[in-house]
């Protein structure tokens, strides 16, 4: 699972697609497309029987750039990323940032994917996703674009407390100097600790515990085991960003309110 930061330094756990996922859901998408193009130009052939070789020839081209590249930009267009074999296999198509593709992007993908997906029969673009670390073919390097996973297992939120016997140390230690990266990687161990080997928990615990210390002043109380430590600097940090969002919703408010009484408001 990897973290990505947004603009407005909202922090998104995005899973990106396994390269199998990616694979069927291509594969689905290429057997819909190919069906269609076969429906159409059965019509084609059915309809034109008057038309002259040159006609046909152009109508045999528009048909098979409708399926192939107009259609799947529309639909990953107007879908923000989607397709009927990304549907499927439970994938989203997004920016590197995160955010929901746009048409720019959609383009890109349809152009290059009528390359590597069509033209080499996919070869291209199976060498180019089993050289990186998402499975991104060549369209979404361009596009700067890559799959994540939409449906994933829901975990059970795991509650974070203040130890009590470090109520009183925490609710005066200077935590704000915490770098956001190692909170959140603080944050993410207590989520994932209980899924660990023994060993394995400790030794990452302690690593943790180590870099959190250099930012934390005064130092816990002597016995402080690195877990508990962890727990109080999270479950305290998350408190004092909650109260620091609840007192300036408030300020918002008042200052709306008082902003609404002037007599020149409507």
């Amino acid at each position: 699972m990897g973290s990505i930061v947004t603009g407005e330094a909202v922090v998104l756990e995005l899973r990106p697609a396994s390269f199998g996922a990616r694979a069927l859901g291509l594969v689905l998408d290429v057997l819909f497309h190919a069906v269609l193009l076969v429906v159409i130009l059965i019509g084609v052939a059915a309809a034109g029987e008057d038309l002259d070789e040159a006609a046909m020839r152009a109508l045999v081209l528009s048909s098979v750039i409708f399926c192939l590249v107009i259609l799947p930009v529309a639909v990953e267009t107007l879908s923000r990323g989607l397709s009927l074999g990304k549907l499927a296999a439970g994938l989203r198509v997004v920016r590197d940032d995160g955010g929901a593709i746009r048409f720019r992007h959609a383009l890109i993908r349809g152009l290059t994917g009528f390359l590597e997906v069509y033209l080499t029969l996919g070869g291209l673009a199976l060498a180019v996703a089993l050289f990186n670390d998402k499975s991104r073919r060549l369209g979404d390097l361009l596009a700067g674009t890559h799959a994540i996973r939409t449906r994933v297992p829901v975990e059970e939120a795991v509650p974070v407390f203040v130890p009590p016997r470090l109520h009183a140390w925490a609710a005066h230690a200077d935590i704000g100097r915490i770098p956001d990266a190692t909170a959140r990687r603080a944050s993410q161990f207590i989520r994932q600790a209980h899924r660990m080997a023994p060993l394995s928990r400790a030794g990452m615990a302690a690593s943790i515990a180590t870099e959190l210390a250099a930012h934390v002043a005064p130092p816990p109380p002597a016995g402080t085991s690195a877990d508990d430590f962890l727990a109080a600097v999270v479950a305290e940090r998350r408190s004092r960003e909650l109260a620091r969002l609840t007192q300036l919703r408030r300020r918002n408010a008042e200052a709306g309110e008082r902003l609404h009484r002037l007599p020149f408001s409507s």
